[in-house]
């Protein structure tokens, strides 16, 4: 006689509970590599830029690398969650609030870590975008501090992405209006 044990899908409570940064999907807690000092660099320097904006515009809050935001409802792809490496939320966030977000970031920043590069990733960032989009995103910044470059690409029209390069500013419009921070200085 053979026994089958099925595992339960794993909850947003099971992720909170998870010791480490990871996503939740398709029932699954995935666990996000640790990133090394230049990607962390990288995605402080924009949390900083994003605080100034959010000082100044006196909208939404800046959300830092390990928060998740998680949603009761699965994406078509199986999605419960995102921990971006930086972002914007516009919802209304409890004080001292100790769990996920309940919902999607405006602004998404993804900084690429040292395992983020060929085509294998690049697919998977795709899908991920997709799937920011879907749950209402407006913008997703694409980081590689290789190349010093900021893709963004935007849910209007996310089949055409822009570059933004040394001697430029990258935007977030339409999430941040007016807001830009500058490559030269981010990659600095």
């Amino acid at each position: 006689m053979t026994t089958t044990t099925t595992l339960a899908p794993a909850t947003l409570d099971d992720l909170m509970r998870f010791d480490g940064k990871a996503e939740l999907i398709d029932g699954r807690i995935v666990p996000i590599m640790a990133s090394g000092y230049w990607h962390g660099e990288v995605a402080l320097r924009i949390t900083i830029a994003l605080r100034a904006w959010i000082a100044t515009s006196g909208r939404g809050a800046v959300v830092n690398d390990g928060v998740a935001y998680g949603f009761d409802s699965r994406l078509p792809s199986g999605r419960q969650s995102f921990s971006p490496d930086s972002s914007i939320y516009f919802g209304v966030i409890p004080r001292k609030h100790m769990r996920y977000i309940d919902g999607h970031p405006a602004f998404a920043v993804e900084v690429r870590s040292e395992g983020d590069y060929g085509p294998r990733m690049d697919a998977e960032d795709e899908a991920k975008r997709k799937d920011y989009f879907y749950a209402g995103t407006l913008v997703v910044w694409d980081v590689d501090p290789v190349a010093g470059v900021v893709t963004k690409y935007a849910a209007g029209d996310p089949l055409t992405p822009v570059a933004f390069a040394a001697g430029q500013a990258a935007d977030a419009e339409p999430a941040m209006p007016g807001w830009a921070l500058a490559i030269d200085s981010l990659f600095a």
